[in-house]
């Protein structure tokens, strides 16, 4: 796990030298990003002082340090560090990595005061990483871990007024304004707010009006219905302020409640765009789960979608997630350096190395049809059908008009005792849920900028810029998506893998 040496001109790396010693506490290790990151950061940086983790406990695993040997230090992540030198990952593991038992969404994290006291003491630096991306999740269950978990964040802050905090937000925070999206402040492209002299806006009364709103469809609905009503809500809520979406939409509030519970002090605000599969580490193509691109991209290789919302001449904004990774650990860096300053610092590729939705259809289509059968838990058999998009006037008229004979022919077929539903039916209710949800992120009309983000890059140095690589002009978009992203889905996304045990091997360690 030591840094090998680079032929730079440096001697030495700006990031290590910060984090040095320095304790970090971690939100999200579960999910995607979170992996990636604290991956990084044992691989990259030995000499940390420690990593902390907080994680929830659940009925397997009631305790953070038995889901984390579990659930975490079981994936397939780590396979290069095993690989590398497996005794030093465990020791590393064993002595550095500290697991919390904590819910991000209770106050101070569910702990005790004391013991959230000792947390915040203990602790040099906060990653939050932790968010609900679910689109369309209940509003009430968006707000608790989008916003309302930040008072938790800001509390860690106020009891310990060095405490570098690090946010992980989204650069689709823009929500419904056009344009160049610069790394700043967002105003809201819908019904207006107050603004504060400071610069962020005041979402307090927001908040509170949600609750509200909440509380009232609570009394009235129950169990599903409910569930229903509180997505509905949370849409509707999101679409008069200006954004697509409950998860934009709380992650905008978000960053305002930390801009003012910590404003004169240190904040750095990390936007991604849509983050997929690693370009290079822990290895390329490495990805966990189904992310936005990919939803379409499974649905039209099971043969599910051939027509979609979209625009072709559009830039769809991807950035692979080990770029990201490198943006936090980055601008984390500085934040411990230069404290007591608040900046935000988008990681995207739109505006420096610029992709069309068509050319990444394209792309994904030419390979699909040469090379199949190389992606046998992606591709069935080789794709005979186009992949089209086309504008959304014509996407709903050409649905629309499709489904409403098919409905009818099926419920006819029903009547006759055929159960089966048409699969061109369900292909299409496929087609319209998926254009439902990610509909709005393949008709871009903006162009977000990372220019801060690059400057800090430039100001690291020469040695942390290959260490920590952000550009995404390093990207060949026809290599990334043919050859590394398809065979990342299809390894690490849809295949069963057989993980190994950090428990079982200590057993056997022991044992032997």
């Amino acid at each position: 796990m030591a840094t090998s040496q680079l032929n730079t001109g440096e001697s030495s790396s700006k990031v290590l030298e910060q984090l040095r010693g320095k304790h970090v506490l971690i939100t999200g290790t579960t999910g995607f990003l979170g992996k990636v990151v604290l991956e990084k950061l044992i691989r990259t940086v030995p000499d940390i002082g420690g990593i902390h983790l907080l994680v929830r406990g659940n009925k397997r695993h009631p305790e953070a340090r038995a889901r984390f040997l579990d659930e975490i230090a079981t994936s397939s992540v780590f396979e290069r560090l095993r690989s590398d030198d497996n005794e030093a990952f465990e020791a590393f593991v064993e002595e550095r990595v500290h697991c919390v038992t904590g819910e991000v969404t209770e106050p101070m994290f569910g702990l005790p005061a004391y013991q959230f006291q000792a947390l915040a003491n203990g602790i040099d630096a906060v990653i939050n990483s932790a968010a609900s991306v679910n689109f369309r999740e209940e509003l009430d269950k968006a707000l608790a871990i989008n916003t309302r978990c930040l008072d938790n964040i800001a509390e860690l802050a106020r009891q310990n007024r060095r405490l570098a905090v690090l946010q992980v937000s989204t650069c689709y925070v823009n929500g419904m304004n056009s344009g160049q999206v610069s790394e700043a402040v967002i105003k809201p492209a819908g019904e207006a707010l107050p603004r504060s002299v400071d610069g962020h806006y005041e979402v307090d009364e927001l908040v509170r009006l949600l609750d509200d709103k909440i509380a009232d469809v609570r009394s009235r609905y129950a169990g599903k219905a409910l569930e229903k009503k509180l997505v509905d809500l949370g849409i509707r809520e999101a679409n008069r302020y200006g954004w697509s979406d409950t998860y934009t939409f709380t992650k905008w509030l978000g960053e305002q409640i930390l801009m003012k519970a910590l404003a004169g002090r240190s904040l750095t605000i990390v936007r991604p765009s849509i983050i997929e599969s690693a370009l290079e580490e822990p290895a390329p193509g490495w990805i966990e789960g189904v992310k936005v691109a990919d939803a379409i991209i499974l649905a039209y290789a099971r043969e599910k979608v051939t027509l979609f919302p979209g625009k072709r001449s559009g830039v769809i904004d991807v950035i692979p997630v080990d770029l990201v990774a490198n943006s936090i650990i980055l601008s984390l860096a500085e934040a411990l350096s230069e404290p007591a300053e608040q900046r935000i610092y988008q990681c995207c590729s739109g505006s420096s190395n610029p992709i069309s939705l068509g050319e990444f259809i394209d792309h994904l289509m030419v390979e699909a049809k040469a090379s199949y059968a190389d992606y046998d838990q992606l591709f069935y058999r080789r794709p005979t059908k186009p992949f089209i998009a086309v504008n959304r006037k014509l996407f709903d008229a050409v649905v629309g008009g499709v489904r409403i004979p098919l409905s009818f022919t099926s419920r006819i077929l029903k009547v006759l005792g055929h159960n089966r539903e048409l699969k061109v039916l369900r292909n299409l209710d496929t087609t319209r849920s998926l254009a439902t949800i990610f509909g709005f992120y393949t008709a871009p009309d903006y162009i977000f900028q990372n220019d801060s983000l690059l400057a800090l890059s430039s100001r690291m140095g020469g040695l942390d810029r290959v260490l920590f690589p952000i550009d995404a002009r390093q990207i060949d978009w026809s290599v990334y998506l043919r050859k590394i992203h398809l065979a990342g889905l299809n390894r690490y996304a849809l295949k069963e893998r057989k993980l190994y045990s950090l428990r079982s091997a200590k057993t056997r360690k022991k044992a032997a």
